[in-house]
């Protein structure tokens, strides 16, 4: 991608608070990397027997499993794809950018919709030059659950808007933002859409009869700060105290790569994390060896 095209999706992105970017993946890519996930999800997700309607209201809007990158490697040069490297910088506008984490987001089918909320809130990350990638691997229309993005909304306020506990939560910015409704971008397969952090979105429910399989990943522009105490491992495993920078082996350099390497994964620590035991539990984030 040239630099002209890199700055118009910049200024989109810089417009809007979202930018979709066709054919960014070949279609080799696509079933190589869609494998790869495939295999993170089905055995993170072994031990989860429970059919839909047992799960909570938010397990029912997808199947998580984060930093899938660091136990499949596989999925490693999906998470640092030079290209969405590249094009993360641009919008950025960041001379490197690191990875926060990334995670795979499978709505089955018939899974709910996902409420309307902003991410930058949930991330204890003080700048606000974040972007997340939403990779659909087999595309995503109005019946899987294609995603809805509130243009100009990352000019605001964030708000913590809880959809893990609280359903029903995401109605409140639906509300704040009713003088502008979302839109719900369909994407063929080898699209990729790229959303700010203060961006309010949310997506449709899967009416089909298949998994909506879905990969993303959140970057964040060098240089950043931890903003808050609040409790993320993308911090807390590097010990990455308030107002320090965020430069941690659980936070990596993606573009450019230094020397042109995929890096290799940190150990978790085995003490200190209190919510680790039930985050390995459901598959969230990889089990200890």
């Amino acid at each position: 991608m040239n630099a002209a095209e890199l700055e118009r999706h910049a200024a989109t992105f810089r417009r809007d608070g979202f930018v979709h970017v066709p054919g960014v993946l070949t279609p080799d890519e696509l079933a190589r990397y869609g494998a790869a996930v495939d295999a993170a999800v089905a055995a993170r997700k072994a031990g989860d027997t429970r059919a839909l309607d047992e799960k909570s209201p938010y397990e029912q809007s997808f199947l998580q499993c984060q930093y899938v990158w660091e136990d499949f490697p596989d999925i490693r040069p999906l998470t640092f794809h030079p290209a969405i490297g590249a094009l993360t910088a641009a919008l950025l506008g960041a001379k490197r950018v690191r990875l926060w984490h990334d995670q795979a987001l499978y709505k089955e089918a018939g899974g709910r919709e996902t409420e309307a909320h902003q991410d930058q809130p949930y991330w204890p990350i003080a700048e606000t030059d974040t972007a997340t990638v939403w990779i659909p691997f087999d595309g995503a229309d109005d019946r899987t659950g294609c995603m809805g993005y509130v243009p100009g909304s990352h000019r605001g306020e964030a708000e913590f808007i809880d959809i893990f506990g609280t359903p029903g939560d995401g109605k409140r910015l639906e509300a704040k933002f009713a003088d502008t409704p979302p839109v719900f971008i369909p994407c063929a397969p080898g699209d990729v859409i790229f959303h700010h952090g203060y961006t309010v979105h949310m997506a449709k429910a899967n009416r089909s009869d298949r998994t909506r399989r879905v990969y993303t990943a959140i970057y964040f522009a060098d240089g950043s700060h931890r903003g808050g105490q609040r409790a993320h491992p993308s911090v807390d495993r590097d010990g990455i105290a308030k107002g320090a920078a965020i430069d941690g082996g659980a936070t990596p350099i993606t573009w450019p790569l230094p020397d042109g390497r995929l890096p290799e994964p940190e150990p978790w620590p085995e003490a200190g994390l209190e919510w680790r035991e039930r985050a390995e539990r459901l598959g969230i984030i990889p089990k200890r060896a």
